[in-house]
C-alpha cells in the first residue's frame, strides 16, 4: 500500500512488546489503524490512558493514540495480525487468533526463533508470512518503548517462495518504521540470526554490555555462532547479513583473520546501539521472567541431534539461562569464562567428516588429549549439563514400571527407545527379544568410535527398567527434587544409572574421545530374578571382553563381590489326626518343621559370609488338628563357591527326626556366586585410577544382594558392577539419589570407556 493512499490498511499487533510496541508506533504513525492485544493489564491500562510512548535515544518522548485491549476483551474479526509475543507463547497466542482470523487474513511472525512452522499447522500456510526482525527495542514501563535505533526487517513467503503482492503491501506499510525489505529467503536471514541471537544470548550470562563481552570472549562467542552455522549448512540453508552483522565469517573452517575483523565490525557498530544489553538479560535481570531462547533453540539443537552434530557451548548457554531464571543475582562473567574454558576442551578435538555426520574427532590420525585432559573435558561437559540429566531421570521415573506390570513395563520400555534415539542416536542394531510373563529384553549395539585397543571385542553396559515398586505408586510418591537429593520410585534402583551410562556415551561421542563398541542389555525382571532374562543376557555377553553393570553404589564404592542367593522351600508332609479325641495317633508337620528350623539355623556362618534366612512359615489348616504339611520359604545368601557347595549338600541331606513324616526340599540357586577375582580386580584398579584422574578416591565392597553381574562372573564374563547412582534406601520409602553425584558416576563411566578404547 503506498504512502499516496488516503485509507490506510488496519494492523492489529499481538504481543505490544519491544518489537510489537516500535512497529505499532511507526504504522500508527504513519495513519494505520492500530489495535494491541497484550495479556498485561497494566501495559494495556497505560496504552488506553496516555497512548503508545516511544522514547528516542536523547530521551525525548513520543505519544501516539492506539486502541489496546487484552484478548479477553477484544471483539471483531482479524484481518492482517503481526504476531510479537516471545516464541513460547506463540502456540498459545495462535490457538487465540486461529478462530477468529478472516479467510483471506494473514499472521506475520515478526518474532524472534523459527515460528513459522507452527503458525502454518494452526492457520494454514496460505495464511503465515515469515519475517525477520531485529529491532534493539525495549519495554521502558507499562505503555513506554524505549527505541532501539535502527535494525533490520525482511518479509517474504513461507518455505522460500516467491515475493507476492501481499508480502510488497506489507513492506510498502512496515517502511513507516525503516529499511523493510522483500526476501524469497527469510529463512536465511532467521538462522543467520539464530548464530548473532546465541552471541547475544551468551552476554546475558553476565551483567555487563554485551559488546563488552563479546570483544572479551571471541574464542567461545565464534564457535557458539559456528555450532548453529553448521546446522543451517547442512539443512541447505543460505545465510543472509544484516546491519552490521555477517555470518559468513562465523562458520567453521572460516579465516580466523576474516572473523577478528568481523568481530571488530559487529561490536564497534554494537556500541553505537543506544540499548547495551539484550532483552534476555532484562527478562532475567529486570523482569524476572523465564527467558524465550531455551524454547527458540529447541529446534536447532533437535536439528543437530536428526544430523549428529555438536552443540555443546549452545546447550551450555541454554543450561546457564536456565540456571540465572531462578538466580539473576548469580550473573557473573565467571560464567563466560566457564564458556571459554569448555571452548577450550572442546577444541582438544576438530570437527571432520566421518562417514556423514559431522562428529567431533582426534585433530589427526593416532592423536587423542592425554588422559587427564580427556577426563577433565568429560567432567565439564556433564557438568554444563546436569539439568538435562535431571529432566531425563524425572521423565523416566514418571513411568512406572513395576516387575509384575507387563502393560506398564511395555510402555516405558517403548518410551526408552525413543529416548535412547533422541540421546545417542539409532544403533547399529536392535534385537527385542519378548517375554509372556516378564518384561521384554532390549539389546542394541553401538559401533567404536576411535577405538585403537587390540581387544576389538565390545562392551557390555548392563541394567534394568523394571522396579519392586507397584503400580500407583507414582499417585502419592512422584519424583521429586530437594537440592542435590532426588527422590521417588526407582531413582536408586536404578533409574538414574541408566541415564548417568547413556550421558557418559553421549559425552563421549560429542567430544569426540574414542569410546569401545558397546552393547548394551536392559532387561525387564531383574527385581524377581531375572529369570526370564538371564539366560538371553549372558547369551549376550559371550562375546563381549567385559560388562559394566549400572546397579547402584554401595556408599560409593564399586561392588566387586555378590552373594549368591538360593530359594529354597522346606516342605514337610504328616499324617493327620484329631489333636483332642486322639492325640498321639497323627505326626504333625509343624512340630517336624519347627525341629528342621533350628537345624537350618546351624548352617549359618557369617564368618564365611553365610545366611540363612527362614522367611515365611505356613502350615496345618485348624488349631483341633495335627497338621499334615507344613512348608518354610528360605532365603540364602553365600559369599563363596566353597559355601553355596556346603550348603547345597546339607540341604540334600536333611532327614526326618520323625520318621512318620517326608521332607522335600525345592527350590535352587537363583543367582549364582559373584567371586572377585583376577579379572574382576584388574577392572576394579582401572576404575580406581580413571576416579583418580577425576580427582577422587574409589573404593570397592563386597555386598549381600545380588544382581545380573553374578549371571556373568558365573558365565566367566569380567564385570565391574555398581558403578551406577550413588544413594540409598533401594525397595524402600527413603530411596534417593544425588544430582552432584550422577555427574561424577556418569565422568566415571565414561572414563572407564575411553581407557578402555585404548587399551
Amino acid at each position: 500500500m503506498s504512502d499516496t493512499t488516503q485509507e490506510r490498511t488496519a494492523y492489529t499487533i499481538v504481543g505490544a512488546g519491544a518489537i510489537g510496541g516500535t512497529l505499532a508506533f511507526a504504522l500508527a504513525r504513519a495513519g494505520h489503524p492500530v489495535t494491541l492485544v497484550d495479556t498485561d493489564r497494566a501495559h494495556v491500562d497505560a496504552l488506553r490512558t496516555h497512548g503508545l510512548v516511544l522514547v528516542a535515544a536523547d530521551g525525548s518522548r513520543t505519544s501516539i493514540p492506539v486502541t489496546a485491549t487484552t484478548p479477553d476483551d477484544f471483539t471483531g474479526p482479524l484481518e492482517r495480525v503481526l504476531l510479537a509475543v516471545k516464541a513460547q507463547a506463540t502456540r498459545n497466542a495462535v490457538d487465540w487468533i486461529a478462530p477468529r482470523l478472516a479467510p483471506d487474513g494473514y499472521v506475520v511472525s515478526v518474532q524472534n526463533g523459527f515460528n513459522e512452522e507452527l503458525i502454518a499447522r494452526l492457520v494454514g500456510g496460505d495464511r503465515t508470512v515469515a519475517a525477520f526482525v531485529n529491532i534493539f527495542a525495549d519495554v521502558a514501563e507499562p505503555g513506554v518503548i524505549q527505541d532501539g535505533g535502527p535494525g533490520a526487517l525482511v518479509v517474504g513467503e513461507p518455505g522460500g517462495a516467491p515475493v507476492s503482492d501481499r508480502v510488497r503491501a506489507l513492506v510498502a506499510d512496515l517502511q513507516s518504521w525503516g529499511p523493510a525489505r522483500a526476501s524469497d529467503n527469510v529463512e536465511g536471514y532467521l538462522w543467520a540470526k539464530a548464530g548473532f541471537g546465541a552471541m547475544l544470548a551468551a552476554t546475558a550470562l553476565a551483567d555487563a554490555p554485551m559488546a563488552d563481552l563479546i570483544d572479551r570472549h571471541r574464542p567461545a562467542m565464534a564457535r557458539l555462532t559456528a555450532e548453529i552455522f553448521a546446522v543451517a549448512d547442512r539443512r541447505g540453508v543460505t545465510l543472509e547479513a544484516f546491519d552490521a552483522f555477517d555470518p559468513r565469517p562465523f562458520r567453521q573452517g572460516a579465516d580466523s583473520a576474516v572473523r577478528d575483523a568481523a568481530f571488530d565490525r559487529l561490536t564497534a557498530w554494537l556500541r553505537t546501539q543506544p540499548k547495551d544489553r539484550s532483552g534476555i538479560w532484562r527478562d532475567l535481570a529486570v523482569r524476572h521472567r523465564p527467558v524465550e531462547v531455551t524454547t527458540h533453540y529447541g529446534d536447532v539443537i533437535d536439528h543437530a541431534t536428526d544430523m549428529g552434530l555438536p552443540t555443546t557451548l549452545l546447550r551450555s548457554v541454554l543450561d546457564g539461562l536456565r540456571e540465572l531464571e531462578g538466580a539473576p543475582h548469580t550473573m557473573s562473567e565467571a560464567r563466560l569464562d566457564a564458556l571459554d574454558a569448555l571452548d577450550a576442551l572442546v577444541d582438544l578435538v576438530d570437527l571432520v567428516d566421518l562417514d556423514g555426520p559431522d562428529r567431533l574427532a582426534p585433530r589427526s590420525a593416532g592423536q587423542v588429549p592425554p588422559a587427564d585432559e580427556q577426563a577433565e573435558a568429560v567432567l565439564r561437559r556433564l557438568e554444563l549439563h546436569r539439568e538435562d540429566m535431571v529432566a531425563d531421570l524425572a521423565a523416566y521415573t514418571a513411568r512406572g514400571s513395576a516387575s509384575d506390570d507387563l502393560e506398564a513395563l511395555d510402555a516405558c520400555l517403548a518410551w526408552l527407545r525413543q529416548w535412547l534415539d533422541r540421546r545417542l542416536g539409532p544403533p547399529e542394531t536392535e534385537e527385542i527379544i519378548a517375554r509372556a510373563e516378564a518384561g521384554d529384553i532390549m539389546i542394541r549395539r553401538y559401533p567404536a568410535r576411535g577405538a585403537t585397543a587390540a581387544d576389538e571385542r565390545p562392551v557390555m553396559l548392563v541394567g534394568h527398567y523394571d522396579t519392586v515398586w507397584p503400580t500407583g505408586t507414582l499417585d502419592d510418591w512422584p519424583f521429586r527434587r530437594e537440592g542435590d537429593t532426588i527422590s521417588g520410585p526407582g531413582v536408586f534402583d536404578m533409574k538414574a544409572g541408566l541415564v548417568q551410562a547413556v550421558w557418559a556415551l553421549r559425552a563421549l561421542d560429542v567430544l569426540g574421545l574414542p569410546r569401545p563398541a558397546v552393547t548394551l542389555v536392559l532387561n525387564g525382571d531383574e527385581e524377581t530374578g531375572s529369570l526370564a532374562s538371564h539366560e538371553a543376557l549372558v547369551e549376550a555377553g559371550r562375546d563381549c571382553r567385559l560388562a559394566l553393570v549400572f546397579e547402584g553404589a554401595a556408599d560409593g564404592a564399586i561392588k566387586t563381590a555378590r552373594k549368591g542367593v538360593g530359594l529354597y522351600t522346606l516342605t514337610v508332609t504328616g499324617s493327620e489326626a484329631h489333636a483332642g479325641l486322639d492325640p498321639t495317633a497323627g505326626a504333625s508337620a509343624v512340630d517336624e518343621l519347627a525341629r528342621q528350623i533350628l537345624r537350618l539355623t546351624e548352617l549359618r556362618d557369617h564368618a564365611a559370609g553365610t545366611s540363612l534366612n527362614v522367611g515365611v512359615i505356613e502350615g496345618g489348616t485348624r488349631s483341633n488338628v495335627t497338621a499334615g504339611r507344613a512348608h518354610a520359604h528360605l532365603d540364602v545368601r553365600v559369599a563363596t563357591d566353597a559355601e553355596r557347595r556346603r550348603i547345597a549338600q546339607a540341604l540334600a541331606d536333611l532327614r526326618p527326626v520323625d520318621a512318620r513324616t517326608r521332607l522335600e526340599v525345592t527350590g535352587d540357586w537363583n543367582r549364582p556366586v559373584f567371586e572377585r577375582n583376577e579379572d574382576v580386580a584388574e577392572l576394579a584398579d582401572l576404575a580406581k585410577a580413571c576416579a583418580r584422574r577425576l580427582g577422587h578416591d574409589l573404593a570397592e565392597a563386597s555386598v549381600g544382594g545380588a544382581s545380573d553381574g553374578n549371571f556373568l562372573v558365573a558365565a566367566g564374563i569380567p564385570v565391574l558392577d555398581g558403578i551406577g547412582a550413588v544413594g540409598h534406601g533401594a525397595h524402600a520409602r527413603s530411596e534417593r539419589t544425588s544430582v552432584s553425584e550422577m555427574i561424577t558416576r556418569a565422568a566415571l563411566a565414561a572414563t572407564v570407556l575411553t581407557t578402555l578404547a585404548e587399551k
